[in-house]
């Protein structure tokens, strides 16, 4: 007969500590997989561009190249100091996508608000947003260019975020700069 040795009360304890690793890998593998395919910023080494100034954004179908996406940039609350009635976006002379500007939305705190004109000025390579009525200081922005059609080589490209506040004196405010990243990961 063969002698079965107890076993130690150590063993259920080690067992079932494995197992908790286990299970909470695997949900932490999860959860992190669709973050990373959001598109935001993440960790930017040598940009040129302060963290403070790094404004987030999310690219709906990944930013692969010379496909049609839908960009969602980012203006945090606190980047909005002042009341704002017109928005300007600039990107670089070596982004070479396509912008529709019947379809860019302004959306203040997660509401779209009415725009009077939106103005895609490819020669300067800037678009500009004027809201209908002044957005108000302290509120969360994001502004959606869908039907974009991705430049054709991968790349970095910044785009600059400039308000200007309601007043006789339109100066452009830098507000902060996307890193947007086009790429044939997706």
């Amino acid at each position: 007969m063969i002698a079965v040795e107890p076993m130690s009360p150590q063993k259920p304890s080690m067992l079932r500590l494995f197992s908790a690793l286990a299970v909470s890998s695997c949900l932490l593998t999860g959860l992190a997989l669709p973050v990373l395919a959001q598109g935001t910023p993440g960790l930017t080494i040598f940009s040129g561009v302060e963290r403070e100034n790094q404004l987030g954004y999310y690219l709906d179908y990944d930013g692969r190249p010379g496909v049609r996406d839908r960009y969602r940039l980012r203006i945090p609350a606190d980047k909005m100091e002042t009341a704002v009635s017109e928005f300007f976006v600039n990107y670089p002379d070596t982004y070479r996508g396509r912008f529709d500007p019947d379809s860019v939305r302004l959306e203040v705190d997660g509401d779209e608000v009415s725009l009077d004109e939106v103005v895609w000025d490819q020669e300067n390579r800037v678009i500009q947003i004027y809201p209908t009525e002044p957005v108000p200081a302290d509120t969360r922005i994001e502004i959606v260019l869908s039907n974009v059609r991705n430049p054709n080589r991968p790349g970095m490209h910044y785009f600059n975020a400039l308000v200007i506040a309601p007043g006789d004196v339109p100066l452009r405010r830098y507000v902060g700069t996307w890193i947007l990243s086009i790429s044939n990961e997706g």
